[in-house]
């Protein structure tokens, strides 16, 4: 079985502040992030492995985007998100 299998996907929209490496301007951006939410059972057709693999899983989110394009007006250059966490676990 597919891990897309044992969630629900949805698509989020988290502010979050970052400045421009460019023209060091700070600004406060939509960061897109898939969040994967645990079904409540366990799809038919499932062996022991995928019943082990299931129990383990928990929700979590994963960042979509990777590059910003910075909102000053004379810059507009686009910029690679600094962090580098890109999976967050709930």
């Amino acid at each position: 079985m597919n891990e897309r299998d044992f969630f629900n996907e949805k698509e989020e929209i988290k502010k979050a502040v970052y400045s421009c490496p460019h023209c060091r301007e700070r600004g406060e951006y939509d960061v897109r992030w898939l969040k994967r939410t645990k079904k409540a059972q366990l799809p038919r057709g499932a062996n022991e492995q995928d019943r082990a693999r299931f129990q383990k899983s928990r929700d979590y989110l994963v960042r979509i985007d990777d590059m910003l394009a910075c909102r000053n007006v004379r810059c507009r250059r686009r910029f690679e998100i600094p962090s580098s966490q890109s999976v967050v676990f709930l």
